[in-house]
């Protein structure tokens, strides 16, 4: 494996002058490094702050624009075409083209184990009894902060790739003689960092800054880790304890930018302005924030927009404009089965301002201003295909608009519903899991119970699934979300694009990623072994 792990922060080296003759001579008395700046609160507050600029590099990093099309293609919830891929994109929905020196899966295991060694330089340094500069509850909170996002971490490679090598001291100088933990293994340190994280991370009303972890973020992971460890019980216990905080409550009434204008509360969450807890978004769980024109604000070129959004621009008679999410590419495209079979009429979440399905010519000097878009061809799948408006976000200063600056929501209480009925469906309890996602549906209908409503006949883990792609499209990652159920293969063969957007070389090895080649070839001093089919 290589050992490309580092601190991501900078530091100005500080330079002590002489008061004698010799007072044009530097004499550096220090240099920095994580056993000499990790020793008070200075010290701990900017390796935090380096830790949670990694941690967001997860989805923004644009180094291939394509890379979150990991998470989403080759699944039942989006697609694309060929002339639209990178070189990240193309092994997710032509499967047989997944082979060990796939580009997506070497950033996506790279970035984890960055992540993981960051934190345990942290982890080591807040339990180091020799550190002493900083107070013992400050030294608890940031231990508890590293530990969720290394389970965090722990859990994204364990989900994606099976055993694991497991890494819990810092590496400072390489090493290449890893070996696989077993699942079981990778899942207990998970469980112990979560825990750990619970008993001492504050609520989400007492954390240093906002978007800091709280402790309803690492109850949130942990319920979902143990449905993966087949632990519904847990689960159902985290979510309700949750629910019950009182900390957190669903958006069911108009707030905050555009409170004034055409809109439902359902797409209030997701404009820019809206999302953080700050500003209004009671919802929220964990909000990894972005800051447009701020030095430091945002990390690397998010390409959310760009994705999602289609290039409509690029219709004679169509201008980049805010109300139709600024500038995209079209690079994905949301499946057959979401824009025409998922959602009824009458569910606020297929509303158009979550939706957007019908373009109209908007260039004032156009011939055709003001009347409806029709094209054919190709041109429907990257310029005017129905498209998820979560992503939204123009800055008119910054028309071309290569990377996004817009807040990512990790965690909201609506996913916490969904994973209590889970819970409740995997313990034979159809009843609380229909009365859960009622709580939902009563919210995304206005019509609630006499639309909307379901039965505890209707619970079944497909339809569970079925209802956080309406809850939580384009939020999930939805890979992870499937191949943790166990359900990638069947649902990509039964609800996967055709034709176009075919998706298309599936076979049941490629439920989980390959190891990177690389890491393999690396690692001199043992055997990691390959996942089977690759």
């Amino acid at each position: 494996m290589k050992t490309k792990f580092f601190l991501s922060i900078l530091f100005m080296q500080t330079l002590l002058f002489s008061c004698k003759k010799s007072f044009l001579a530097e004499n550096l008395v220090s240099t920095y490094s994580p056993s000499n700046v990790l020793v008070d609160s200075l010290g701990f507050e900017a390796a935090m702050a380096g830790l949670q600029a990694q941690v967001r590099t997860q989805y923004t990093y644009a180094g291939d624009q394509g890379l979150i099309g990991c998470m989403y293609l080759g699944t039942d919830m989006a697609n694309t075409i060929p002339s639209q891929s990178t070189a990240a994109m193309l092994p997710y929905f032509q499967y047989n083209t997944l082979i060990s020196t796939d580009p997506g899966a070497l950033y996506y295991w790279g970035w984890a184990y960055q992540t993981i060694n960051n934190a345990n330089l942290i982890i080591q340094a807040a339990e180091n009894p020799a550190v002493t500069a900083t107070g013992a509850a400050n030294k608890a909170y940031i231990d508890a902060e590293a530990r969720f996002y290394r389970a965090y971490a722990y859990d994204f490679l364990v989900t994606l790739w099976g055993p694991v090598p497991l890494i819990t001291v810092p590496l400072t100088v390489p090493k290449v003689n890893f070996t696989r933990a077993s699942v079981d293994s990778v899942n207990a340190q998970i469980v112990q960092d979560l825990t750990n994280s619970i008993a001492a991370l504050p609520p989400v009303t007492g954390v240093k800054e906002e978007g800091r972890p709280n402790i309803a973020m690492a109850q949130q992971l942990l319920a979902e880790v143990s449905l993966r460890m087949n632990n519904p019980a847990m689960t159902q216990q985290l979510c309700q304890t949750i629910i019950s905080s009182g900390n957190f409550s669903l958006i069911n009434s108009r707030y905050g930018v555009n409170a004034g204008q055409a809109g439902d509360y359902y797409s209030d969450m997701f404009i820019y302005g809206n999302e953080r807890r700050s500003q209004g978004n009671t919802e929220a769980i964990w909000v990894e924030e972005q800051d447009y024109n701020i030095p430091g604000g945002s990390t690397n070129s998010d390409q959310h927009r760009r994705m999602w959004v289609p290039g409509y621009y690029n219709i004679p008679g169509m201008v980049i404009c805010d109300s139709l999410g600024g500038r995209g590419v079209g690079r994905m495209r949301l499946s057959r089965w979401i824009m025409y079979n998922l959602y009824d009429s009458n569910d606020m979440r297929n509303s158009v301002y979550n939706i957007h399905r019908v373009f109209y010519y908007n260039n004032p000097s156009g011939p055709d201003f003001g009347q409806q878009v029709i094209v054919t061809g190709t041109d429907t799948l990257t310029q005017t295909s129905p498209y998820t408006t979560k992503w939204n976000n123009y800055q008119p200063t910054n028309l071309f608009g290569y990377g996004s600056i817009k807040d990512l929501i990790m965690m909201r209480l609506g996913e916490t519903y969904l994973l209590l009925a889970e819970a409740q469906f995997l313990q034979s309890n159809p009843t609380g899991a229909a009365a859960s996602i009622n709580v939902l549906r009563q919210r995304a209908y206005p019509g609630y119970p006499t639309y909307g409503q379901v039965q505890p006949s209707d619970i079944t883990l497909d339809f569970i699934l079925d209802e956080r792609a309406r809850e939580l499209v384009a939020e999930e990652n939805r890979r992870m979300t499937l191949v943790r159920t166990g359900t990638l293969l069947e649902r990509v063969q039964r609800l996967g694009d055709t034709g176009a957007t075919a998706i298309t070389g599936i076979s049941a090895y490629n439920v989980l990623l390959p190891i990177p080649q690389e890491e393999i070839d690396l690692n001199e001093g043992a055997v990691l072994i390959q996942n089977s089919g690759y």
